[in-house]
C-alpha cells in the first residue's frame, strides 16, 4: 500500500508558476513510476507528466509539454511538479498517482494508488 500527499496548489495569476509536492509513505518509492493528473470540472481525469522510479524517463501531455517540469527525489519519497507559464486552461484538481511498476504509464488504468488531491486555479 502507499499513501500519497498533495500539497502546493493555490490561485495563481496567469503567467504565474506553481510547485506541487507529493509525498508517499507505505512502502518503497523507487520502485513506483508516479504521475502527475489533473481534472478540471465536468471533464474526465487526464495524464500530465509522468516519471520512471529512476527519474531517468519523463514524458508529458502535448498540452504542458515546455511549460511543466516532473521531477522526484528518492531520498525524500517525493515527487514534485514544477508548473510554470500558466493558463486558465490549467485549472483543475491535481493528483498524484503511484505505479507499482517501475516504467512509467500515461492511462489513470496504469496507476494503483491515488492522493487526495490539490486545486489549481488560475485566473486571468
Amino acid at each position: 500500500q502507499v499513501q500519497l500527499d498533495e500539497s502546493g496548489g493555490g490561485l495563481v495569476q496567469v503567467g504565474g508558476s506553481l510547485r506541487l509536492s507529493c509525498a508517499a509513505s507505505g512502502r518503497t518509492f523507487s520502485g513506483n513510476a508516479m504521475g502527475w493528473f489533473r481534472q478540471a470540472p465536468g471533464k474526465e481525469r487526464e495524464f500530465v507528466a509522468a516519471i520512471s522510479g529512476s527519474g531517468g524517463s519523463t514524458y508529458y501531455a502535448d498540452s504542458v509539454k515546455g511549460r511543466f517540469t516532473i521531477s522526484r527525489d528518492n531520498a525524500k519519497n517525493t515527487v514534485y511538479l514544477q508548473m510554470n507559464s500558466l493558463k486558465p486552461e490549467d485549472t483543475a484538481v491535481y493528483y498524484c498517482a503511484a505505479r507499482n511498476a517501475f516504467n512509467l504509464g500515461i492511462s489513470t488504468k496504469a496507476y494503483d494508488f491515488w492522493g487526495q488531491g490539490t486545486q489549481v486555479t488560475v485566473s486571468s
